[in-house]
């Protein structure tokens, strides 16, 4: 079993950052990729970024340029650092890890992040 914890969230101005942390718990051997998705009131959940094992990420063309995923492998955490935020990236964040040999998806419980302008 795997477990995720987000914390970082919190309320900004607008050209303001946030740093987001996951940390991974239990069988964290058998995860590959994890990546970070939200979702906007009244909107699907969506990718924000993702990131292998070996480091090889992938963002959303919203996220290009402003955010930053990364992986501590030996520390269990993803990270996303978002700057230059703006209203429109205001949503839940949800970090997500897949399995190696199942692709079974697990999700954290989310983070609340909103950015007034």
């Amino acid at each position: 079993q795997v477990q995720l914890v987000e914390s970082g969230g919190g309320l900004v101005q607008a050209g303001g950052s946030l740093r987001l942390s996951c940390a991974i718990s239990g069988s964290t051997f058998s995860i590959n990729t994890a990546g970070w998705y939200r979702q906007a009131p009244g909107k699907q959940r969506e990718l924000v970024a993702s990131i292998t094992r070996g480091g090889s990420t992938n963002y959303a063309d919203s996220a290009k340029g402003r955010f930053t995923i990364s992986r501590v492998n030996a520390k269990n955490t993803v990270y996303l650092q978002m700057n230059s935020l703006q209203p429109e990236d205001t949503a839940v964040y949800y970090c997500n890890a897949v399995r190696y040999d199942t692709s079974y998806v697990y999700w954290g419980q989310g983070t609340q992040v909103t950015v007034s302008s």
